[in-house]
């Protein structure tokens, strides 16, 4: 009980008022079951109460741990896992729950790449089942049965973080409606007794009622499938997580620089040593550094397992120098919309966009986000997402929204890359081949690697990865257990758990249904960490933004329970703010770091990093360069805008020459925020001038020609950046081709200008340059 009251000026407080000593008092007297996740009253319902205290070992004893390794030959550990992304944490968590020693070091954050920017879903790919009948390809029909098997299972071991989630394809054909629902009937019976829910038919009117803001012209009817999401990044700590409840060892923020081989010189990164000795040296270890301190040690172990993701091929070549490239990064960009958008429990499949892929569109979190795009891309970290990427979804999306919604750019709320590791078979003869599903190679040298596949199948790879590590390296353990092994934070959780969260500490609803859907049962030791709001309701729950559900309480459970170590590791993966509205994570950047500074003990040039570092990694979420918030310092600040200009300017980024208009559109507009807002009295001025200039028709309404249009606009709006072809087409966009225009359309045209005078400058590429390269979908493994 003592645990979840570890501020005792907290009760004190509380008391003050009537209705605090109640919620004191309810907390008091049950403080005897504290032990006990939920028990069963005399008619049988659940009673939820805190689950036993356990708080996971500090990120030093977990550094003392790898550094033993190397002192002790009996701290030698079994297996060396280097990754900390879906695949990686699964690996750790399979082999840790057979009883082997396990350690795994991740050189940034856990989740930081491709597993915290996915679709979010949980499936096994409609496309995919499409492609296996039409074209009689039998992995394809794996590849679907496979994951719809793990979908299921996914859905039980994490049932706070996953959710059923219906799906609607819209049909605008008669002769689609049976073919479509055929396909998810057909979908369904893969499943077998794994299904989730049946799909079903929907009428005209129902498919309107259930999903208001649909294109309704020429709309036949619905089809509507169930498919799983989840909140990845979370999924990715809960993972971890359980790993380390099993006994592993993990740290974030530790890099390899070298491979260990037996009578064999290192080989580093950099290439900065030769190769000698034995060249089938077989590996025994790595040779690791802290990030944050410097510090460099070796991490002894039997075998090691390669799970970095788009980063496989710089550890292989850490293995070998020689080594030939086998994956191929794929970008997926998605963009997150205000909730407005879309219901909250319907989902949205374009089964056929303009370029033949599929697009979804799915309430999360709150907000509703969109994607995703399928391109070829560098490896990089933190990917930003192309201005014509998010463009090409704004376009495809308004092709299913009804006209009388407006999709604007200023809309978009955030905006992400995520990085899909297609890999090819080195193995094998052909150099165009990308493997589908997933790929598990054993190198000369005893490097077992692992690549490929998507979140949906994540168990059954770690699972085949453990096995061929068992039988490699002679380890001795027991049968896989991750089919029934529940994550942290499910077994005391309920559906209804949230309500016990209201009475027991008087959260906001809101606030509790987020802790419980996000924590699971450890939503308790979450409050534990709150403090007292001083008002009458709430009584605990210090909101960091109204707009969102997410507390200060948050924070410091992050950095005592979860390791998080910098403000991004919170706002972009703890939390889930930089994703659902990269301005409000700007706005409350410095309490976090604040919170932190004060957990950590970070001294006053250190939060200005975090400060830095945080606005810096906002660029990968769409927000502009230029859109800084804060000044830490001239001097830094000027430092940085300098280094920008130099990368910038005559350089090639992503292939494409970057023009002076970046730089200059991001000056401009330095004060703006991506949702355009008009000043106070803006609008009653533009009115105005648009009356004093425009003519009266018979019926009293007053229009406006095009030419005055575009000459008033760039009269009275900063149009930074923009061409004329730009207010062209968002005139055209707004009339639809008439040739004159009201009030209301020019104030709607006024603002669509702002919005976009706000966003990132366009790319200005030929048409032929501008012709997407994209990978073919059934070569994708299903999306991020």
């Amino acid at each position: 009980m003592l645990r979840t009251l570890r501020r005792p000026r907290n009760v004190a407080l509380l008391a003050t008022t009537t209705a605090g000593v109640a919620v004191t008092y309810s907390f008091l007297s049950s403080s005897s079951n504290a032990a006990a996740v939920t028990r069963e009253s005399k008619n049988g319902a659940k009673r939820y109460s805190p689950p036993t205290p356990w708080t996971p070992p500090s990120r030093k004893d977990m550094l003392e741990r790898l550094k033993l390794s190397n002192r002790n030959k009996d701290e030698e550990f079994d297996l060396l896992v280097i990754g900390g992304g879906a695949t990686g944490a699964g690996v750790a968590l399979d082999a840790a729950s057979r009883g082997l020693k396990v350690a795994l070091v991740e050189q940034n954050d856990f989740s930081s790449g491709t597993s915290s920017k996915s679709t979010k879903l949980v499936h096994g790919g409609v496309r995919y089942l499409q492609k296996a009948i039409f074209e009689l390809d039998y992995e394809q029909y794996k590849l679907v049965r496979e994951a719809l098997h793990e979908r299921k299972i996914f859905l039980h071991t994490a049932p706070y973080l996953s959710i059923m989630q219906p799906i609607m394809l819209p049909v605008y054909k008669w002769w689609q409606l049976p073919y479509y629902y055929a396909g998810c009937k057909m979908y369904d019976i893969l499943a077998g007794h794994q299904n989730i829910s049946a799909s079903y038919l929907m009428s005209h009117s129902k498919a309107i009622e259930a999903f208001p803001m649909l294109q309704e012209r020429g709309l036949v009817g619905a089809v509507v499938y169930y498919d799983g999401m989840h909140n990845d990044a979370r999924m990715n700590l809960a993972l971890i997580m359980t790993a380390v409840k099993h006994g592993a060892a993990v740290a974030n923020y530790v890099e390899v620089t070298k491979l260990l081989k037996t009578n064999q010189s290192l080989t580093t990164l950099d290439g900065s040593s030769t190769t000698e000795g034995q060249k089938d040296g077989k590996l025994y270890g790595a040779k690791v550094k802290d990030k944050l301190t410097g510090e460099e040690w070796e991490v002894h172990a039997k075998g090691i397992i390669n799970a970095t993701g788009p980063f496989t091929d710089s550890l292989l070549s850490l293995d070998n120098p020689s080594h030939k490239p086998i994956v191929q990064a794929s970008a997926g960009v998605h963009i997150t919309f205000p909730n407005y958008y879309s219901p909250r429990n319907m989902g949205l499949l374009d089964p056929a966009t303009s370029d033949g892929r599929v697009i979804f569109f799915l309430p999360w979190q709150g907000n509703t986000i969109a994607g995703t795009t399928d391109s070829p891309a560098p490896v990089r970290r933190d990917p930003r997402p192309h201005e014509e990427d998010i463009q090409w979804i704004l376009e495809e999306v308004k092709r299913y929204l009804s006209p009388d919604i407006q999709v604007r750019r200023g809309d978009v709320l955030s905006a992400w890359a995520g990085l899909r590791p297609l890999v090819s078979n080195p193995n094998s003869t052909s150099t165009q081949a990308l493997v589908r599903n997933h790929l598990i190679h054993v190198s000369p040298s005893g490097l077992v690697t692992i690549a490929g596949g998507k979140w949906t199948t994540y168990r059954a790879m770690a699972e085949e990865t453990v096995d061929e590590a068992v039988k490699l390296f002679g380890l001795n353990a027991g049968p896989c257990r991750t089919k029934e092994t529940q994550l942290i934070g499910s077994e005391g959780w309920g559906k209804n758990m949230f309500i016990s969260l209201i009475q027991r500490y008087g959260l906001e609803t809101e606030v509790a249904q987020h802790l419980s859907d996000n924590y699971g049962d450890r939503a308790w030791a979450v409050c534990g960490y709150a403090e007292p709001t001083g008002l009458r309701w709430p009584h605990y729950g210090k909101r960091l933004s109204r707009s969102y559900p997410y507390i200060e309480a948050e924070v410091r459970y992050a950095v005592h329970n979860e390791y998080a170590l910098t403000a991004v590791d919170f706002l972009a993966r703890r939390s889930r703010l930089t994703f659902l509205n990269s301005n409000i994570a700007l706005d409350v950047l410095p309490r976090v770091v604040e919170i932190m500074g004060d957990e950590l003990h970070w001294p006053k040039w250190r939060r200005n990093k975090e400060i830095r570092d945080a606005e810096l990694f906002m660029e990968s979420m769409g927000v502009p360069f230029g859109s800084r918030r804060y000044r830490v310092g001239w001097s830094e600040w000027t430092r940085e805008l300098l280094k920008r200009v130099w990368l910038l300017s005559g350089n090639r980024v992503n292939g494409d020459n970057v023009e002076g208009l970046v730089i200059k559109g991001a000056v401009q507009n330095a004060t703006r925020i991506s949702r355009a807002q008009f000043e106070p009295g803006e609008v009653d001025r533009l009115k105005g001038s648009f009356t004093r200039r425009t003519s009266t028709v018979q019926d009293a309404t007053k229009w406006m020609s095009m030419e005055d249009v575009k000459t008033l606009v760039t009269e009275k709006i900063d149009l930074a950046w923009l061409e004329e072809s730009d207010v062209d087409r968002v005139i055209l966009e707004v009339t639809h081709g008439r040739k004159v225009i009201d009030q209301e359309e020019f104030i709607h045209v006024c603002a669509t200008l702002k919005d976009l005078a706000a966003s990132p400058p366009l790319s200005r590429k030929s048409p032929k340059t501008r012709e997407r390269r994209r990978i073919p979908v059934e070569k994708s493994g299903g999306g991020v």
